[in-house]
């Protein structure tokens, strides 16, 4: 593997854990039941490459967001938050103006992957929070499942001011052994300038003791298709990563996976995307 100048990380997960709260963390994954804090992962992340990260929420909370504001705080490695506030408050301005204060704050996510309601995309107090967004400067990160995908483009489409990410390439469903549905989905992406993508999460939505670098490299190619160099950050998804691979196993891949690009093209998904796309610096 490439010895790697500069790298930044648009996708880590930061907590303490908390069995009652975070049911998420089924027992299969007792790899991650435990803390995770930026000042135990950064030498492991430095000693490959990787300058800084944007830290993603992962419970649905302020008092997450505040919690992940306040690492970021005391730590110059996160450089920025991707937070969650909700979206369908009536008096949304009120909290994003409360979140200004955070010059880390960066952005928002909510976790669609776990609505019931086919439709969510289409609440129009969703589609109107997510709209607010753009006042502040807020980035918006979607998170969904394989099934979502042509309710996520028509959003999209309703949000041409907004910036927007797709996480995790919308979780390839490589168990089911059928790419078909989604490859064709996610082909809706490929006009919408505004959206970009995170080449993350991958690894943890294959066969944790069975994923093969081809079938990851498979959709890889799929979203250079799709979003172009230009339009792809990467992302360790750490820890959650670990269930299934090691950091560097999964670095290994993604580099593999992009070597046939440019030098320019492979610096602008492993830092370049990311500095813009969130505005922060390294």
């Amino acid at each position: 593997m490439p010895i790697l100048l500069s790298m930044i990380d648009a996708h880590q997960h930061f907590w303490n854990y908390q069995p009652e709260r975070d049911t998420w963390i089924t027992d299969d994954m007792s790899r991650i039941q435990t803390d995770f804090y930026p000042n135990e992962s950064q030498v492991v992340f430095e000693s490959n490459g990787i300058q800084g990260c944007i830290a993603v929420q992962a419970d649905s909370s302020e008092e997450e967001t505040l919690f992940l504001l306040a690492l970021a705080e005391q730590n110059d490695f996160i450089k920025g938050v991707v937070g969650w506030t909700d979206l369908q408050n009536d008096h949304l301005d009120s909290r994003l103006e409360y979140f200004s204060q955070f010059e880390k704050c960066v952005g928002f996510r909510h976790v669609v992957q776990g609505e019931k309601d086919p439709l969510f995309f289409q609440r129009p107090n969703f589609i109107q929070g997510v709209k607010q967004l753009a006042a502040f400067d807020y980035t918006y990160d979607i998170l969904i499942y394989p099934h979502q995908l042509k309710e996520s483009v028509a959003f999209a489409q309703k949000l041409p001011e907004q910036k927007l990410i797709l996480d995790h390439l919308a979780k390839p469903p490589y168990k089911s052994k059928d790419l078909t549905n989604w490859k064709k989905d996610i082909q809706g992406y490929r006009s919408l300038d505004h959206v970009s993508a995170k080449i993350s999460g991958l690894v943890t939505e294959a066969d944790w003791a069975n994923w093969t670098k081809d079938e990851i490299k498979e959709t890889i190619d799929v979203a250079l298709e799709v979003f172009g160099p230009q339009r792809l950050l990467f992302g360790s998804d750490y820890p959650v990563v670990l269930v299934a691979s090691t950091l560097e196993k999964w670095l290994e891949v993604f580099h593999e996976s992009i070597a046939s690009l440019s030098a320019s093209e492979q610096a602008d998904i492993k830092l370049n995307n990311c500095l813009a796309f969130y505005q922060v610096e390294l």
